[in-house]
C-alpha cells in the first residue's frame, strides 16, 4: 500500500500555527513512509474563500520546505460530489430537511431545557411526498442531511487517541448541503478521501467527532475509510490557537527572523515525548516520526522556545543558505566569525558595521586610555596575521602585566564599542590592522 496523506486548509485566511502543525505531520508521515502528500485546497464556500489566500498557503508551504506532491481544489470536482450525492439520495442515505434554522434552534432550546441532548429529531423523515411539494410550491428549499445508521456503533482505533466509540443515536444526522446547494466540509472530504486514495489522516483532536460521522459516510460510499491520527491541539498564552490568532502564521515567523527549519524542528516535537532538536536537516525528524510517541495532553506553543530553536539553528547555517540576505561584501568568513553570536540572520548586518565601522567606543578613564596608547603602538609594530589577537594581547600582557578582564575588556571595547560579542581572535583579523589601530588611538584620545 503506497501512504496517501493529505493537508485540506480552506483559502479564507492564512495558516495559523496549528495548520502548520497537522499539514507538517501530514507532509513528515507521507516522507517517512516514502508515499505521497496531496494538498487539498477546501474552497467549497464561494462567499468566503480568496484567491490570495491559496496563493498564501502555497507560498507558506513553500517556504517551510513542505512540497505538494499534488494540488486539487474542491471548487473543480462539484460534479464528483454531485454524482456521489445523487447515490446517497437514491440509496436513502441523504433526505431533505425543511425546518428553518429558526425552528432548529427552537427545539434544542426545548430538548436542552428538558435536559435531553439536542440529537435532531429527524421530523423531516416522516414528510409526505404531497407535504415536500407544498414546501417546494411555497418557496422553501430544503436542506440535506446525512441519515445516521442508528443501529451502528461507530468505532476505530485511533493512531493517536487508541480505541475510539460512538453511539450513533447520540448524534444529529448532519447537515452536508445548505438550501442553497452549497456544500458543507463533512460530505464532500470524505467523497475526496475516498476518490483521491488517502490512506491517512493527521488532524486536530476537534475532529474527532467528525470522523465518527465521516466514517459512516464511507460505509454509506462502500468505501474503505482512511486511518485517523487525531492529535491534542496546540495551546498558547491566550487558549487554544485560532485563525484569529493569525500573527502566529508564517508572515509573522519571518517577521520576527525566524528561520523555517526553527519551525518545522519545534513543530516536529511539541506534544510527543521526544525532544525538541535544532535540526537543520529534517530527515532524521521524519526518520524518528512515531505516532506512538504523541501525548494526549494539549501541547503548549511557546515563542521563546520557538527563538530559543532558531538561535541554534542560524548557528549552523551554511553561508551559501544565508548569503543572499547578507550585506554587500560580507563573506564567509565574516560570517563564519559572528554566526555564533546571532539569534536572527538579520543581526549579521550589526556586526558587519562592527568590522566596517565607525563605531563608537565607551568612554575611558585615564589610565585605561594610556593603557589604550600603548596597545595601538604595539598594533602598529605586529607582523598582522590570523593570530593578530593573540599576538597582541601576548604583548600587552608582557609589556602591562595586565591580565583577565583589565587586558581583555578595554581592548574589545575600543575594537568594537561593545563589551561582549563574536571571539576577537576571529574578528580582529576581519578588522584589519589599519581600522584596528585608528580605533585604538581614537580610544585612547
Amino acid at each position: 500500500m503506497t501512504v496517501i496523506t493529505r493537508f485540506a486548509p480552506s483559502p479564507t485566511g492564512m495558516l495559523h500555527v496549528g495548520n502548520i502543525r497537522a499539514g507538517l505531520h501530514n507532509w513528515m508521515f507521507a516522507r517517512g513512509q516514502r508515499g505521497r502528500f496531496v494538498l487539498r485546497i477546501d474552497d467549497t464556500d464561494a462567499e468566503r474563500s480568496e484567491e490570495r489566500f491559496v496563493d498564501g498557503i502555497r507560498a507558506d508551504l513553500a517556504w517551510l520546505g513542505l512540497t505538494p506532491d499534488a494540488e486539487v481544489r474542491q471548487s473543480e470536482r462539484f460534479a464528483l460530489y454531485q454524482a456521489r450525492f445523487d447515490a446517497l439520495v437514491a440509496a436513502g442515505r441523504i433526505y431533505p430537511a425543511y425546518e428553518s434554522a429558526q425552528e432548529l434552534d427552537l427545539k434544542r432550546k426545548i430538548l436542552l431545557g428538558r435536559g435531553l441532548p439536542p440529537v435532531y429529531d429527524r421530523a423531516a423523515l416522516a414528510l409526505s411526498d404531497t407535504q415536500k411539494a407544498q414546501f417546494e410550491a411555497d418557496g422553501v428549499a430544503p436542506h440535506w442531511r446525512f441519515k445516521l445508521d442508528h443501529d451502528a456503533l461507530i468505532h476505530w482505533d485511533d493512531l493517536i487517541r487508541g480505541p475510539q466509540s460512538f453511539d450513533a443515536k447520540t448524534m444529529s444526522d448532519p447537515v452536508v448541503r445548505r438550501a442553497d446547494r452549497s456544500w458543507l466540509y463533512m460530505l464532500p472530504s470524505a467523497i475526496d478521501d475516498a476518490d483521491l486514495g488517502i490512506t491517512h489522516v493527521v488532524r486536530g483532536e476537534d475532529h474527532v467527532s467528525n470522523t465518527a460521522l465521516q466514517l459512516q459516510m464511507f460505509d454509506a460510499m462502500g468505501v474503505t475509510p482512511p486511518a485517523f491520527a487525531h492529535e491534542a491541539l496546540l495551546t498558547g498564552a491566550e487558549g487554544k490557537l485560532s485563525k484569529r490568532l493569525g500573527s502566529l502564521g508564517v508572515a509573522h515567523f519571518r517577521d520576527a527572523g525566524i528561520e523555517p527549519q526553527a519551525v518545522v524542528a519545534l513543530l516536529a516535537r511539541i506534544g510527543t515525548s521526544d525532544p525538541v532538536e535544532p535540526m537543520v536537516d529534517p530527515a532524521p525528524l521524519i526518520a524518528a516520526f512515531d505516532f506512538a510517541r504523541f501525548g494526549r495532553a494539549p501541547a503548549r506553543f511557546d515563542e521563546a522556545e520557538l527563538a530559543q530553536v532558531n538561535a541554534r539553528i542560524v548557528h549552523q547555517l551554511a553561508y551559501d543558505a544565508v548569503a543572499d540576505r547578507l550585506p554587500d561584501g560580507m563573506g564567509v568568513a565574516e560570517w563564519d566569525a559572528v554566526r555564533p553570536n546571532l539569534s536572527r540572520v538579520a543581526e549579521a548586518a550589526d556586526w558587519w558595521q562592527v568590522i566596517e565601522g565607525p563605531i563608537a567606543a565607551p568612554m575611558q578613564d585615564d589610565e585605561a586610555r594610556a593603557y589604550l596608547a600603548n596597545a595601538a603602538a604595539v598594533a602598529e609594530g605586529l607582523d598582522w596575521g590570523d593570530d593578530a589577537w593573540a599576538a597582541l594581547t601576548t604583548a600587552l600582557k608582557t609589556a602591562t602585566g595586565r591580565k583577565g578582564k583589565a587586558l581583555f575588556l578595554p581592548l574589545r571595547q575600543a575594537l568594537t564599542g561593545l563589551d561582549h560579542g563574536p571571539d576577537m581572535a576571529a574578528l580582529l583579523p576581519l578588522i584589519g590592522q589599519p581600522r584596528a589601530i585608528a580605533r585604538l588611538r581614537d580610544a585612547a584620545g
